[in-house]
Formats: structure tokens, C-alpha cells, sequence
């Protein structure tokens, strides 16, 4: 999603990855580097499956991809959280980042906003495990069942400023509903996860490209 820095974004509508492309935000948007971090891969997969119709690999993908590397104007953050840090301070306009630490801005007064693009978002992996060959499988178990019960779902959806794993788990007013959020419903996890090296080699074709 999108972090929008409400004081400086004034009339300048942010509210899709095609927005990024605005002559307007050029070296104002603050990005982080997808080799690198991961929440800036993951910002860099949604764009790609919303400039690609659902393909991540399309040419008309990655040709959205140069064209938003050229309105960064060279300016790739070194971290994820540099990124929000930066938007906030007021450095820059908008930046591509995750839910949690906007929201944290947000309550503590700061002049930001959440935007989630219109043509979709992505929800990457979430999960509790166990170990292999743990020594208290029965301890462990015991714990995944009360992390998971509705009790601590509904109070992490109420109480804090990620989203719960049960569905049909309220979350608090300070979180867009989930029924406001448009999933990218071609979205294939295990498909990123083996194409990773593909994606993040082209994209530094395309970067290195982008600054010659």
C-alpha cells in the first residue's frame, strides 16, 4: 500500500500505481530497493501483477516498471523503513511500504495517510509454525490453538495495528475495513516465490537501464 503525505500531496490524487507515474511526483516518491528488502519486493510484485493485467512477467508490466523507476528520478531508499520514515518527515510525497508502521504514524498525529491502489493489493504469506522434532509438540500445539482462537484473533484485529488471520475477525476503526481492499485474485504465492531470482534480475536490467 501507499503511505501519502497529506500535507504535501495537497490536490495531487494518489490512489493507483498509475497515479506513481504523475509528472507531478517525480522525485517524490520514495521506494525501497526489491534486491534487498523484502517489503519493497513485495511492492514491486503488486505493481507488476496491476501494470501486467494480472501477469507478473508481461512485457506491459515491466514497461510500467521503467517508466515509474524514471519518475523515482534515481532516488532508490536503502531500507523499507526509510521509506515511511522519509513521507513522514515530509521528504517525500508518497512511498510504497506496508499497513503497520502507517498506522502507527497516523496515531501518533502525524500528517499521513493509508492508500491501498484500486487495482489491488497483495497479502503475502502469514503464518505460525512448529518446529521440526521440537522437543514440547504438545506445548507448541497448545500455543498455535490460543494464538489462533477467536479471543486473541479478534483482539490483535481490535487492539493492534496488523491484521488478524481468522476470517470474519473485526478490526478496529483506525484500519480499513477488508471489505474496501481489492485483492489481486491471480495473485500465485508459490509462483513468486519460484520466480524471486527472475523477478529481481529483471528488475535490475531494468534499473540499471533506467540510470543510463
Amino acid at each position: 500500500m501507499f503511505i501519502v503525505n497529506t500535507d504535501l500531496a495537497g490536490d495531487i490524487q494518489i490512489d493507483s500505481f498509475q497515479d506513481l507515474l504523475n509528472p507531478e511526483l517525480k522525485g517524490r516518491i520514495a521506494f525501497g530497493d526489491p534486491v534487498n528488502s523484502s517489503s519493497a519486493f513485495q511492492s514491486l510484485v503488486a505493481m507488476l501483477y496491476a501494470a501486467g493485467d494480472g501477469d507478473p512477467m508481461a512485457d506491459e508490466a515491466w514497461d510500467f516498471v521503467e517508466e515509474f523507476l524514471a519518475n523515482l528520478d534515481g532516488k532508490v531508499q536503502g531500507s523499507s523503513g526509510q521509506v515511511h520514515r522519509g513521507v513522514a518527515d515530509g521528504e517525500y510525497v508518497v512511498g510504497l511500504t506496508w499497513e503497520d508502521p502507517v498506522i502507527h504514524y497516523m496515531q501518533s498525529g502525524a500528517a499521513v495517510d493509508v492508500v491501498f491502489p484500486t487495482e489491488g493489493v497483495i497479502y503475502p504469506g502469514q503464518s505460525v509454525q512448529i518446529i521440526k522434532g521440537t522437543d514440547n509438540l504438545e506445548g507448541a500445539q497448545k500455543f498455535i490453538d490460543y494464538v489462533l482462537s477467536e479471543e486473541v484473533q479478534s483482539r490483535t484485529g481490535m487492539e493492534l495495528t496488523v491484521r488478524p488471520l481468522r476470517d470474519g475477525v473485526e478490526v478496529a476503526d483506525y484500519m480499513t475495513p477488508q471489505d474496501e481492499i481489492s485483492l489481486f485474485e491471480d495473485y500465485d504465492e508459490d509462483y513468486i516465490i519460484e520466480n524471486t531470482d527472475d523477478i529481481t534480475a529483471r528488475y535490475v536490467d531494468v534499473l540499471e537501464q533506467s540510470m543510463n
